[in-house]
């Protein structure tokens, strides 16, 4: 290698010298010199969509219709239970009324009670004696006199009514259905026996007898003692005014 050589893009330094003892400055080489060579632009990998993400493309689940809130319903009134309701009569004035009071004022009562379902039956007839009593009947003007059954009570009722001794009777038992016919021919026989005592003997006779499916039914009704016993009283009191005003 000459001991002038030099490496590419570098001046002789021989030249230099020469330049600057002829006075000539040195041409400065533009910045950046050598210039690179542009590079060709690298056309960008296509790079692959990237894929939606499952949970941004998930659509989202609509939500259940609500169902409406039902609509409040409005109370039926309520409806009183089948069965004798108490009320008042609605009589033009000017019409004649004929009508009893359950006054136990110089009243004398029979009490005919079946032995049968005694349970039943004393209940009955302690709710009846409180009526009595209420309705102002002394103890000595009330007669008790108990019977085998239920199908004893009419001729009971009977025997007592033909005495004339009585104003009225109470006929008081308990017949609970079964699982044969008893129940109707023992229920259906006490209730046309007893009022047939009251229509031979024209005293009146008071219907106190239960007739139900269950034990439990009777409990709940052990007041109808008391019922027949007010009904016995005011019957009582509106045949006395009907023979009142026949003598008149």
């Amino acid at each position: 290698m000459s001991s002038g050589g030099f490496w590419p893009g570098e001046s002789p330094p021989a030249a230099e010298h020469e330049d600057a003892q002829n006075g000539e400055a040195p041409v400065a080489e533009p910045l950046g010199w050598p210039q690179p060579r542009e590079q060709e632009p690298q056309e960008e990998e296509s790079k692959p969509e990237a894929e939606p993400d499952a949970e941004a493309t998930v659509e989202p689940e609509p939500e259940p219709e609500s169902e409406p809130e039902p609509e409040a319903e409005e109370e039926e009134p309520e409806v009183a239970p089948a069965g004798h309701i108490p009320g008042e009569l609605d009589i033009p004035d000017g019409v004649a009324v004929l009508e009893g009071s359950p006054s136990g004022a110089d009243r004398t009562v029979g009490v005919v009670v079946s032995r049968f379902n005694g349970e039943i039956s004393n209940r009955l007839l302690e709710s009846a004696l409180e009526a009595l009593a209420a309705a102002g009947v002394p103890e000595e003007r009330v007669t008790v006199m108990p019977v085998p059954g239920a199908f004893e009570l009419p001729i009971g009722a009977m025997a007592l009514a033909k005495t004339r001794r009585y104003s009225c009777v109470v006929a008081l038992g308990c017949v609970v259905r079964g699982e044969t016919a008893h129940f109707e021919y023992v229920a259906g026989e006490a209730a046309s026996g007893l009022q047939l005592a009251g229509l031979e003997t024209g005293v009146p006779v008071a219907f106190g007898v239960l007739t139900v499916d269950t034990a439990e039914q009777a409990e709940a009704r052990v007041d109808k003692g008391a019922d027949a016993a007010r009904a016995a009283l005011e019957m009582a009191d509106l045949f006395s005014q009907v023979r009142e005003q026949a003598r008149g």
